[in-house]
């Protein structure tokens, strides 16, 4: 009897500790997969001084504008993910999708001290080039394998040869290194990876499509004094781009009774979950009641986000996203005791990039709106406030 007791005691004990390490451990929601263990070895290709997209851009003078403004070009200095990168130790595999070519990182991996391959041995890489680092995921991330310059078309017209490499020109083959991400692990129940646009899109019966809508088709020379083609824009243009945004969503408003509207959300422009991208991403739909004054008589949250519960393991609570071509209803009741007479419904859908709690966690100190809105509406209402 007392062994059993001793037995039970240890085992409790051993349980307790079990659950307190998994509570202030290290976390790690992703599984650091071969193709982005390491950073991409980068030669400079025959008639090129340099990897740098300053470069490119004495020819390729509108794709290089395009790209400036882009996400890609800020991978590095983007403010928030210099606040996240920090906060989270500034893990080596982090900078191998943001400064993603071995001459961006000051240090060359050699191996790794653990299995997960998130403690890497390092060396001082006397290639690096700190201008290059800045440029985040520039040109040559995509468009340079083994010292040669690939395109969706061959050429041997320009200042460097251009090697074809036909699935540049559509599907989600270049993008694939850092935005399909896997996380299938022991301690980990995700109903999808924990950035998990492709499979979203998969779960929906089509296939990933990155480039067809991230990359508008244009005809233009592709270089200064070429002669034109078809091509792709560089803009990739995601969340953090309003009006990309706002073409993804449909929205409805009907007065379904004397006191109660029906606003119907609907995803009709991308393929993927909306929003996509880090589970910290989500949509509100405010809707708020005020009177002639300028008074809130009664306002109502919905939120459209992915739950997950991170400690002590990882778990897909449950998804309350738009999917695509899935209309959403949600409803609004007026109060039925009410002093003052309502004058106009007020409704406001907000893309949110991130979540406040998560601000405040990493410390990040934002000069730009984390949120912005994408949809707005005033209805007015009749004298009888119905």
């Amino acid at each position: 009897m007392r062994m059993k007791r001793l037995i039970t005691i240890a085992l409790s004990a051993f349980a307790i500790a079990f659950l307190v390490w998994r509570f202030i451990r290290p976390m790690n929601i992703y599984i650091v997969e071969e193709k982005f263990e390491r950073p991409i070895p980068a030669a400079i290709p025959a008639g090129l001084r340099s990897l740098r997209a300053e470069e490119c851009g004495n020819c390729h003078q509108e794709i290089y504008q395009e790209w400036s403004h882009s996400m890609h070009a800020k991978a590095w200095s983007e403010p928030y993910f210099q606040a996240d990168f920090v906060y989270d130790d500034s893990k080596q595999t982090c900078l191998n999708c943001h400064t993603p070519l071995e001459n961006q990182q000051e240090n060359r991996v050699l191996g790794f001290k653990d299995r997960e391959k998130f403690h890497p041995i390092l060396e001082r890489n006397p290639d690096y080039d700190p201008l290059l680092r800045d440029e985040g995921v520039t040109c040559a991330v995509c468009h340079v394998r083994e010292g040669k310059i690939v395109g969706p078309f061959s050429t041997s017209t320009a200042p460097h040869p251009v090697v074809a490499a036909p699935e540049m020109a559509s599907g989600m083959r270049p993008c694939d290194r850092c935005h399909v991400v896997s996380g299938k692990k022991w301690d980990t129940f995700y109903a999808m990876p924990p950035c998990g646009t492709a499979v979203e899109i998969e779960k929906g019966g089509q296939q990933p499509d990155c480039i067809g809508c991230h990359m508008p088709a244009v005809i233009r020379p592709a270089a200064k004094g070429g002669f034109k083609r078809e091509g792709r824009m560089h803009l990739f243009q995601g969340g953090h781009f309003p009006d990309q945004v706002k073409k993804a969503l449909k929205v409805e408003s009907q007065k379904v009774s004397a006191n109660q509207y029906r606003f119907t959300l609907t995803n009709v422009g991308t393929a993927h979950y909306l929003p996509t991208g880090t589970p910290d991403r989500h949509l509100t739909l405010e809707v708020r009641l005020v009177d002639a004054q300028g008074q809130v008589l009664k306002e109502k949250t919905y939120t459209m986000k992915r739950y997950v519960l991170w400690r002590p393991f990882i778990v897909d609570l449950r998804d309350t996203r738009l999917p695509y071509g899935e209309p959403r209803e949600y409803y609004f009741v007026f109060p039925a005791q009410r002093q003052r007479t309502p004058a106009t419904l007020d409704v406001i859908v907000q893309y949110h990039l991130l979540d406040e709690a998560r601000r405040r966690k990493i410390g990040y100190n934002n000069t730009e709106p984390i949120a912005y809105p994408i949809y707005h509406e005033t209805i007015v209402l009749g004298a009888s406030g119905d």
